[in-house]
């Protein structure tokens, strides 16, 4: 693959920006040598977390972790970008797809290395779960080229 701009899932729907990205290092991997499935599952519900709060303005928290896959291998030094996908949005609830893409450090080959769908609940400040109001898609977008979108002085 060559550098990727944009990412389209299953549903079609396109992301041009990873929510994280991150580089693997030493302390990541398992007694194998190879980076550990927890740590890029750990990366993934830090990616869908940061989504589920922005998407629903305040807290929430990750309820369920759900049809994680490992279809790919990483290395010590490989940069991992994870992307986000709102799959369905309840009254008080967020169930998102996480794909994880680790693009070698000295290229730019890409593998798609773990996905998987995590359920988010929205909490008030009790702790009780609220109603979800309907807002922005909080997704990262590209930043305007210069010219684009800038403000001139006064």
């Amino acid at each position: 693959m060559g550098m990727r701009s944009a990412v389209r899932f299953e549903s079609g729907w396109m992301r041009s920006e990873p929510l994280i990205r991150v580089t693997a290092m030493p302390a990541d991997t398992n007694p194998y040598g190879g980076v550990f499935g927890g740590w890029l599952m750990g990366q993934m519900g830090l990616a869908c977390g940061s989504f589920a709060s922005r998407r629903t303005n305040g807290k929430a928290i990750l309820v369920a972790a759900d049809a994680i896959k490992f279809p790919g291998a990483m290395a010590i030094g490989d940069e991992l970008s994870v992307y986000v996908e709102l799959m369905k949005q309840g009254r008080t609830s967020l169930r998102l797809k996480a794909e994880a893409i680790a693009r070698q450090r000295d290229s730019e080959n890409e593998t798609v290395v773990a996905e998987g769908e995590f359920t988010f609940v929205a909490l008030d400040e009790a702790g009780k779960p609220r109603e979800i109001s309907t807002v922005a898609d909080p997704s990262p977008q590209p930043s305007p080229s210069r010219g684009e979108g800038a403000r001139s002085a006064p």
